[in-house]
């Protein structure tokens, strides 16, 4: 008895099943979680990975399928019930209350606290676990203080709080620096020693290959198999996750960039707030060249973007395109002389998600020949083209009548990149083109930004994918509130570690050597 006590699963999930709108989101799905291991899922966007994490959770009801804790089958009919069971779950945008404290939020919803709070209990409490798995925080401290790294320990001692044995991370180091997700990985290794089990949800390979024990593959909500992580590969794991093989690795030709296209000096832009976002920051964009952006979100990325392409009034400094003064220029100004923006927000900002295919594939240039004459659409023009746009990206649509927001995430993104790449392009604004999309969409993607390199395109990618970047970024900046840290000249001859410095404030000449080819912006 002892024997099979101790391989009993923490979790054991056995057939789940969940419908959404008669829509099939997990399909029969096994899946466990043992003492002592880091168990990966992986699956593309869709795939039913959250949706099965959510019935663990208690958030949803399975409409088939049993749970079993510890080999007692339970059920749970919310996250309270779930926690109690020792489930816990660090969603990828944290849930805590940012204007109470650090160790206010430990204690919410939590039973029998009575109306007087031994707060130096708590604290204490706070202390001991943060001291004991190394995530050192400020209990006193206001969440909204906090940095992105420092919000996501806290995360986890809320669950560790409550005495959680399993503890699910949702793309855990999404927002991170690779510093904080060094110091997320050491906390997860002495868990992992004493006992826990984490179920470790990512898109990143690596993270796959370097701290887990075990992989299961979600495909179409269903499991398309479960293997030990060291008798595995990421090749093998792609055609898990797609059902066909696919290349993961991608070639970026040697090219030597032309002469300055579109120059930025000093500029300054506020954010939605009214506060400043992006504060005396200058770069220059040349064709055969992709100048990547590194940062953690919000530190005036998106602000910069919209500025560059007319979407966001300038405050202060120029914009120039071959010396045309461009900075107080309308988005459609930007458009004719060839500057195209792909957003992070497909369905707000980069289509009019009621209209249809065809239409959207002519939103940017709808005015011009052969689609408008003298002032009238030419239809028949705008459905050629969007007929060209489904047949070589690959867009996978019933007909070009179908409105945008009945297409998934891939194709639409796909669509988009379409529109931006198929018409007059010399710069191209890119903002996490490839957010959310399975492998061979994000390969594709990236394969056609690459395209338009060759071509002379002046690429601007800005991304919080770190692995992204440096394989595809010419030069590399490294963004911080609003300011470059530094410009590498040649990103992959410096560590993630010292880039991570640099997304976390340090400057340029504060961390890197002088062959590391940087300069400071």
């Amino acid at each position: 008895m002892q024997g099979e006590a101790r391989t009993t699963p923490l979790v054991e999930m056995r057939g789940i099943t969940k419908l959404f709108s008669g829509v099939t989101a997990n399909d029969d799905v096994d899946f466990s979680v043992k003492a002592g291991e880091v168990h990966a899922l992986l699956g593309e966007n869709g795939a039913g990975k959250s949706t099965l994490m959510n019935v663990l959770y208690g958030l949803y009801a399975p409409e088939k399928g049993q749970i079993f804790i510890k080999g007692t089958q339970r059920v749970f009919r919310s996250p309270k019930d779930a926690i109690a069971a020792g489930i816990g779950m660090v969603h990828q945008h944290f849930m805590l209350v940012q204007t109470q404290t650090v160790w206010e939020n430990m204690i919410l919803g939590l039973e029998g606290t009575g109306f007087f709070l031994p707060r130096r209990k708590i604290q204490d409490r706070i202390a001991e676990i943060s001291e004991h798995y190394g995530l050192q925080i400020d209990p006193s401290a206001f969440v909204w203080q906090l940095s992105t790294g420092e919000q996501q320990r806290v995360a986890i001692l809320q669950m560790l709080y409550r005495n959680a044995e399993v503890l699910i991370l949702d793309e855990p180091t999404a927002v991170l620096t690779p510093q904080e997700a060094g110091y997320l990985f050491k906390t997860m290794r002495r868990m992992k020693e004493e006992g826990h089990g984490i179920v470790f949800i990512t898109h990143k390979m690596h993270e796959v290959m370097n701290e887990t024990s075990r992989v299961t593959v979600l495909r179409k909500g269903r499991n398309a198999g479960t293997v030990m992580t060291n008798e595995t590969t990421p090749e093998a794991l792609a055609e898990m996750m797609m059902g066909e093989k696919v290349p993961i690795d991608l070639f970026k030709s040697p090219l030597q960039p032309g002469p300055e296209l579109l120059e930025v000096e000093n500029i300054s832009v506020l954010n939605d707030r009214g506060l400043p976002a992006v504060e005396g920051l200058s770069f220059c964009l040349r064709p055969h060249e992709i100048l990547g952006v590194a940062g953690i979100a919000g530190n005036g990325q998106r602000e910069l973007c919209e500025a560059v392409v007319g979407l966001r009034a300038v405050t202060e400094g120029k914009i120039y395109l071959q010396e045309e003064d461009m900075t107080h220029a309308s988005p459609r100004a930007f458009i004719d002389r060839g500057v195209h923006y792909v957003p992070s927000d497909r369905k707000q900002v980069g289509m009019a998600a009621d209209l249809d295919v065809n239409v959207n594939s002519v939103l940017r240039s709808y005015w011009q020949a052969p689609f408008s004459r003298h002032g009238v659409i030419d239809w028949s023009s705008c459905e050629e083209h969007s007929r060209n746009i489904i047949d070589n990206y690959h867009v996978s649509v019933p007909s070009g009548r179908t409105p945008v927001r009945n297409l998934s995430g891939g194709n639409l993104q796909k669509l988009l990149l379409g529109r931006e790449l198929s018409r007059d392009l010399r710069v191209l604004i890119a903002m996490h083109p490839t957010w959310g999309l399975d492998i061979a969409a994000t390969r594709y993607v990236r394969e056609q930004i690459l395209c338009a390199r060759e071509q002379g395109c002046a690429i601007l990618l800005v991304s919080e994918d770190l692995d992204e970047l440096m394989a595809m970024s010419d030069r590399l900046a490294v963004i911080f509130k609003g300011q470059f840290m530094g410009v590498l000249a040649e990103p992959s001859a410096v560590s993630f570690e010292k880039i991570g410095l640099m997304m976390a404030g340090s400057r340029a000449s504060e961390v890197l050597k002088e062959e590391e080819c940087c300069h400071e912006a």
